[in-house]
């Protein structure tokens, strides 16, 4: 097009100096063309699958860097844009966000018990922001644990936020081959307690099954049959994150899947000063989205992270305060891992056969971090194969280097430490004394097993599994307790 537009300018330059009027029409005429050549491209586009749309259509993202406030006394048709006329919900900023096309603006949310729209028990983000709670009810003083964020729903939620996470991530924050960070989502000063929503057993400690080791309990056990329990996790991403993400100063309490799980494409992921507590399966689990593990880097550093809980009852598997993932880098140092029900740390996935080159290249630094009663403090593939490799903390600096290059200054907290008194010491001692009682009934000769043996069919047999707890809910004010519980090591007090 540019071509043909330039040989017939040269002709009208030549052929027809004086005639300015053709020149325009000219100029308009080829504007229409290209013009009506974009849409027909566009035209074509709209045939494609909704996620190539998704993948191509993407604009770039005003940046507004503006400051909106949400307090629940907050106004549903206020502009949000002032203390004065806060939104009430931070859902609705979000939408506003997304639909003005604005990234890197700032949510201020004041103390309070926020549920997202029509208190459905999350929220939904679009676009790179930053919600910071912890703000007083005028807005001019921030104190994390004086002024008290939250996100909290209860069994009314149950049914409403179906597999969305608290914190759910849509894809909108993706890209396909993306290198580079889009942008930065932070999230600051939040407590999130899923511990009221869960479903447990009784609190009654008479009757065992129950696993409610005695009446200062909340709760009894918590059910591990998945269809008994909300369907989602804290944090959650839809898709993969192609950006940095903050979070810290935050609570993760009482996660039923996993505290905070996402994927990130590219950038850098720092989770700090955060308490992460009563979580299942998995307190912080990452996932990279590079193969080479060059794109995306986890600094985790200044958590407090305690009481990760299995899988199920029979707590065999999962049950981790931090789990490495693949095709991604981590500088693990300055945490507490305290009496998580597996291991502390888990390196346990593992790229092989011709990945193993790559699988070779990914660093894993722990150092400088505390620990405190973990049944495994790193966990392992096995070195034949088979069960996992167990690695208590006093034998760190006999890993290879290659796996875990950097490994100076991690320790075992000893008996008196100032921190053991910052846990719940009823759910401690419990813990400490936790068993799981097995018992199985098998009988050939019962009538029921002749009968079946007479008809071909497989005889049956009865097994019993009774957990003196697991996953019992943790109370929310002990959880607060553990910022600042140890000067250096662990969350600190909020800034």
């Amino acid at each position: 097009m540019r071509k043909i537009f330039s040989l017939i300018l040269a002709f009208a330059f030549v052929c027809m100096p004086a005639n300015a009027q053709f020149l325009k029409n000219l100029g308009n005429a080829i504007n229409k063309a290209a013009t009506s050549s974009k849409s027909s491209q566009q035209s074509q586009q709209s045939q494609q699958p909704q996620q190539n749309q998704q993948d191509t259509q993407k604009a770039p993202q005003k940046q507004s860097g503006k400051v909106y406030y949400v307090s629940n006394a907050g106004g549903a048709r206020a502009d949000g844009l002032s203390a004065a006329t806060s939104k009430k919900d931070i859902q609705a900023v979000l939408n506003l966000i997304r639909d003005n096309g604005e990234d890197g603006a700032t949510i201020r949310v004041c103390e309070g018990n926020y549920l997202g729209y029509m208190n459905s028990g999350f929220i939904e983000i679009y676009n790179w922001v930053t919600i910071e709670g912890g703000w007083n009810a005028d807005f001019t003083e921030r104190n994390p644990l004086k002024y008290i964020t939250k996100m909290e729903p209860t069994q009314e939620q149950q049914g409403h936020n179906t597999s969305k996470g608290m914190i759910h991530v849509n894809r909108a924050l993706d890209e396909v081959g993306c290198k580079t960070p889009k942008g930065t989502l932070v999230i600051d000063g939040i407590f999130f307690n899923l511990g009221l929503e869960n479903n447990y057993m009784p609190a009654d400690p008479s009757d065992p099954r129950n696993g409610c080791p005695s009446d200062k309990f909340e709760t009894g056990r918590l059910l591990d049959n998945p269809q008994q329990q909300p369907q989602h996790q804290i944090f959650y991403s839809d898709g993969w994150i192609a950006g940095n993400v903050i979070i810290r100063n935050c609570l993760i309490l009482n996660g039923v899947y996993c505290g905070l799980q996402f994927c990130n494409r590219c950038g850098e992921v720092e989770i700090c000063n955060n308490v992460f507590v009563g979580n299942r399966m998995s307190a912080v689990r990452i996932t990279g989205g590079d193969k080479y593990g060059e794109a995306s880097h986890v600094h985790f550093h200044h958590n407090t992270v305690a009481f990760s809980w299995c899988r199920d009852k029979e707590q065999g598997d999962m049950g981790y305060g931090y789990e490495c993932m693949t095709y991604i880098n981590c500088d693990l140092h300055n945490n507490i891992f305290a009496c998580n029900n597996y291991a502390a740390i888990a390196r346990t996935h593992v790229l092989s056969g011709p990945d193993t080159p790559i699988e070779n290249k990914r660093k894993t630094n722990i150092f400088d971090n505390a620990f405190f009663m973990n049944p495994s403090d790193l966990q392992l593939p096995g070195a034949g194969g088979g069960k996992w490799t167990n690695v208590k903390v006093e034998n760190f600096e006999d890993l290879e280097e290659r796996i875990v290059p950097k490994v100076e200054g991690n320790f075992e907290i000893q008996k008196g430490d100032a921190f053991i008194d910052a846990l719940d010491p009823d759910y401690l001692e419990a813990y400490a004394n936790l068993k799981v009682l097995t018992s199985s009934s098998f009988n050939p000769n019962s009538a029921a097993n002749l009968y079946r043996q007479a008809h071909g069919m497989n005889m049956q047999g009865s097994e019993t599994i009774r957990p003196s707890m697991y996953g019992n809910r943790y109370n929310f004010d002990w959880a607060l307790k553990l910022f600042g519980a140890k000067a250096g090591y662990g969350a600190q007090l909020p800034k």
